[in-house]
Parts: structure tokens; C-alpha cells; sequence
């Protein structure tokens, strides 16, 4: 087994909740993160963590390791912060126009395995999907355009339009009104282990993480709540969820 495989298998059996056919009929609402949830975080990844600081050196005339080092310092101070979020923001304050630049690597935005599947199945069972996420709307309508992921869903909230993070017990609150749920009849599926932990602070009852929101890199194999590596696990009973 190589160290690749291994990860995968601590992953998958690490905290994972199955949820039986009668635990999952009682599910009306599952709200879902976008970015590590539903699309592959390596799109988010490569666009911060690599190709932003190249561009940043060519903006400024300084070496490669410098600029990471800059951006690096700038995330740390903004993180978990509804800026930290903000395509706004970062243009700004980096004086470069990071929409736009998004542009150049759209090729990179790929659905996680098994999401449309599974979409399909939420659909077919007349369960609402409402997608929740901290993306900036440029960036949700970036890859709304590149993949079709709003035709699957009822809705998509950012958590822009509240002007509160999904960190933030504000967030919950907003949604709440916005968005009417149960929380004894409402999964939220996120990467997140700060957002899973803000929700469960509000009284989240169905929460789980997602152990592989990168799939260029290893999963995460350390998580306080439970979580799935995939969606096949959750459809893997599909035909049996329903009766």
C-alpha cells in the first residue's frame, strides 16, 4: 500500500458517521459548502498558494520567495475574516485584479468525486439543497459559468450577502431568517472544522467534514467531527435510503 492509499483508508474510517436508511429519511435540508465540498479545493489551492505569488513577483519586480512570503503574512492577518474571503479586498489591497486573473486557470475548477451523483439523489428524494459558502460572489459566479453547479441546487447563499463569515454565530442567524431550516431535520456538509464548529455551536445537529478537499494532496486525517472521503458513501445505499 502505497502512503497515498494508506492516508485514504485512515481517512475514510476515521469518525465516519453512515447514516442508516431511517436516520436519513428524517434529513429535509442539506447545506453544503462549495469550495473542498462540492468542487475541488486544488482550483483555490494553486490559485493562492502558487500562481497568485508569481504574479505578484512580476507585478513588484521582487523574487518568488519574497512575494510568498508577503501574500503568506496577509492571509495569516485576515484569516477567518469575511475579508479574508473578499476578491474585493484582495484587489485592493494587493492592487491587482484578482477576479480577473481567476480567469487564467479556469480549467483547473473540477467537481469532487461523486457530487453530481449524489446532487441527483438529493434531488430525486426531495430533499433541499442550498449551498453555503464564504466565496466572494465573482468567484461563485466564476465557477457557476465554468460548471453548471447552480442547475443542481435549489439555492446559493455567500455568506457575502450577510457580511458575516460562516466562523461567525451572526452567519447561522442570518440564514436562519433568510433560509428557514430544522436543525433536527438539517445536514451541513463542510471542509471546514472552523465552520463545523461555529455550527455547532448554533445547535447543529447532522454535521460532516470532508477528508479530501484537495485532491492534490493527502486527506485529512484529523477531524473533530465525523465526515465522509467521498460522496459515494453517503449514495453507496442509494436504492435502500428511500423505502
Amino acid at each position: 500500500m502505497t502512503d497515498s492509499q494508506e492516508n485514504d483508508s485512515n481517512a475514510q474510517g476515521l469518525n465516519t458517521q453512515a447514516y442508516s436508511p431511517e436516520q436519513w429519511s428524517k434529513i429535509k435540508t442539506v447545506l453544503l459548502d462549495m469550495d473542498g465540498t462540492l468542487l475541488d479545493l486544488h482550483f483555490d489551492n494553486y490559485f493562492w498558494l502558487q500562481f497568485m505569488p508569481i504574479k505578484y513577483a512580476e507585478r513588484y519586480g521582487i523574487e518568488d520567495k519574497e512575494a510568498h512570503q508577503i501574500l503568506k503574512q496577509a492571509s495569516e492577518e485576515t484569516q477567518g475574516t469575511l475579508n479574508w474571503y473578499c476578491l474585493d479586498y484582495w484587489s485592493e489591497r494587493l492592487n491587482m485584479p484578482v477576479a480577473a486573473l481567476k480567469q487564467d486557470i479556469v480549467e483547473k475548477i473540477q467537481y469532487r468525486p461523486h457530487v453530481k451523483d449524489f446532487l441527483s439523489m438529493l434531488k430525486q428524494q426531495g430533499k433541499r439543497a442550498v449551498i453555503v459558502t464564504n466565496a466572494h460572489r465573482d468567484s461563485v459566479n466564476l465557477k457557476m459559468a465554468n460548471t453548471g453547479l447552480d442547475k443542481l441546487v435549489d439555492r446559493i447563499i455567500s455568506s457575502h450577502d450577510y457580511q458575516e463569515p460562516k466562523e461567525s454565530q451572526a452567519f447561522w442567524q442570518h440564514l436562519q431568517q433568510d433560509e428557514p431550516f430544522e436543525l433536527e431535520t438539517t445536514l451541513l456538509i463542510d471542509d471546514s472544522q472552523a465552520v463545523l464548529t461555529s455550527a455547532k455551536t448554533w445547535g447543529f445537529k447532522h454535521l460532516l467534514t470532508i477528508f479530501h478537499p484537495d485532491s492534490q494532496k493527502a486527506p485529512n486525517t484529523e477531524s473533530e467531527h465525523p465526515g465522509i472521503h467521498h460522496f459515494d458513501e453517503l449514495i453507496a445505499n442509494k436504492d435502500d435510503l428511500q423505502k
